[in-house]
């Protein structure tokens, strides 16, 4: 069962409510006076991920987005967007009332920055913390670029992987708001390369199963709260241990690769075996 911490009340809910095995998530976009921009886009992240680890915790899921009454090249940039960062389709999206029949009945609302809660619809309120590109001179952080075809070039220029703007995302709580850098893109560029290329040649190996402390660790830490940061450490960390053969190390990474979407064995099969 999953935990996560419900904003309203600052009470942990389990979710689904009862013995049901579908979870219904809503998300919630909301629109500044310059539209729906690229700080948007983690709300919409966060329900994919959190879909995902319900379904390896053996959950089905459903994803409703409900967006501002948005332009056709807008609605088009935002689907071109979410497709870039790996974020499965949504059931439905456009303009929705919380009174309709699914939001109403949802499990989890996720609320991106400046999107208001309604106390007359049930679920768990989770609001999902503030992207802001850091400036580059220094001044004062920039709101986001309005949504243009070009969506996520602020982040992920052309020619750059926009997994690695999913994977610095990731690498912090979904509550906490972050300032995006240069720097630290580049970092979480290095380390998706620097991974891929790791599983690509473990994958060469023997097969091994998944250690039974990694497992149970990874399962607790997306079952409490969706501590994604904490299956992200736990990845390095298997990574570095000597005790487990590359084997079970690609089997570790592209289990739990599922839930994190980096496509972390894109590289596996473009190496050559090493030579003995």
């Amino acid at each position: 069962m999953l935990r996560i911490a419900d904003t309203r009340t600052g009470r942990f809910v389990e979710i689904p409510s009862g013995h049901r095995h579908l979870l219904r998530i809503c998300v919630h976009l909301s629109a500044s006076d310059a539209g729906v921009g690229t700080v948007h886009l983690r709300a919409p992240l966060v329900g994919d991920v959190l879909a995902r680890a319900a379904e390896l915790h053996g959950l089905e899921s459903l994803t409703v987005l409900t967006t501002p009454d948005l332009p056709y090249e807008q609605a088009q940039a935002l689907d071109r967007a979410m497709s870039a960062l790996g974020i499965h389709p949504p059931a439905t999206v456009g303009v929705h009332h919380l009174t309709e029949t699914f939001c109403a009945a949802a499990d989890v609302h996720l609320l991106a920055h400046g999107a208001a809660a309604q106390d007359a619809v049930g679920g768990a309120w989770i609001d999902v913390g503030q992207v802001r590109p850091a400036p580059p001179d220094g001044g004062a952080p920039g709101r986001g670029h309005r949504l243009t075809s070009g969506l996520l070039d602020e982040f992920a220029p052309e020619g750059a992987d926009p997994l690695a703007v999913r994977m610095l995302l990731l690498g912090h709580f979904y509550r906490t708001p972050i300032t995006v850098s240069s720097a630290a893109l580049a970092e979480a560029r290095r380390t998706l390369r620097y991974w891929r290329q790791q599983v690509a040649d473990w994958a060469q190996e023997p097969s091994r199963p998944i250690p039974a402390d990694v497992l149970r660790q990874a399962h607790a830490a997306l079952a409490d709260d969706l501590g994604v940061p904490a299956v992200l450490d736990l990845l390095v960390s298997v990574a570095r241990r000597a005790d487990v053969p590359a084997g079970a190390k690609f089997e570790t990474f592209a289990f739990l690769d599922r839930v994190l979407g980096l496509d972390l064995a894109r590289e596996v099969g473009h190496q050559h075996p090493a030579t003995p």
